[in-house]
């Protein structure tokens, strides 16, 4: 996979030499380039920005030197194949675990980390109106940073860690909170067993593989009542055993009309 990304802060994606996202560009599994959007401007102050028209406080970033900077990130050669062009924004749609999961099957991503009171929103029209180039506005959460590199620093991670070689134990992909099961992960321990008078359960030192699995089980099932009940509501009934719904009737949740609802 290749992944460009266009900020005028390019040491900001620094962090992405580091652990495996970094092993992973070593080892040639992801062609993460970094840009500094400043490079295609063309007056001597390298401008990015301008007021906004129709007034209001702040700058916009102009779309002349953006649809420069994304026309060369893509290339001749590159606009032959697909691509999608990903623009972090409060105004965008919320980055899931299945948001990184289908940008992991894709062949080239372009990262715009947009600054000030964000990108003119030409760019994203004229990008959205090319059947070459796939436009997604994405949001991390109901707050405002104060540029796209943070979110850009996220994106990259979630995605590349999805790549097969990326991650060293693919099951542990499949275990992990928001993944293939639904549920949060439950709690991990390691040793020792027991410090400052908190002891490991005993079910995780008995050694008995059913037992322990049976645990996580249903302490994901806990956890993801206590912190997030929309997952639990989001649930296939069918998905689960008889075990999985007794557990989930003590803690309040039966299933009406084939969906999980809390009593």
């Amino acid at each position: 996979m290749r992944i460009d990304v266009l900020s005028i802060f390019p040491a900001y994606l620094a962090p992405l030499d580091l652990s495996l996202v970094g092993k992973a560009r070593t080892a040639g599994i992801l062609d993460l380039r970094v840009h500094d959007l400043r490079d295609w401007t063309t007056d001597r102050h390298r401008t990015v920005d301008d007021t906004p028209f129709g007034g209001g406080a702040g700058m916009v970033m102009r779309p002349d030197v953006w649809g420069a900077a994304i026309d060369d990130v893509l290339g001749a050669d590159e606009r032959e194949r697909p691509a999608r062009l990903l623009v972090p924004t409060p105004s965008g749609e919320p980055l899931t675990q299945r948001t990184a999961e289908a940008l992991a099957a894709e062949q080239h991503l372009v990262v715009a980390c947009g600054r000030y009171e964000g990108i003119d929103a030409r760019v994203a029209e004229h990008y959205g109106a090319d059947e070459r180039v796939r436009v997604s506005e994405f949001s991390l959460g109901d707050y405002v940073l104060n540029g796209g590199e943070v979110a850009a620093l996220v994106l990259v991670e979630a995605v590349a860690r999805l790549l097969p070689g990326v991650v060293g134990n693919p099951h542990s992909l499949v275990e992990e909170s928001h993944g293939e099961a639904g549920l949060l992960e439950y709690p991990v321990y390691t040793k020792p067993p027991s410090w400052r008078g908190h002891d490991v359960p005993d079910v995780l030192l008995s050694g008995h593989h059913g037992r322990v699995e049976r645990w996580r089980r249903d302490e994901a099932l806990r956890r993801t009542v206590l912190r997030r009940p929309d997952m639990i509501a989001a649930l296939d009934p069918d998905a689960l055993d008889r075990t999985d719904l007794a557990v989930l009737e003590e803690l309040g949740w039966v299933v009406v009309d084939g969906a999980l609802v809390a009593r």
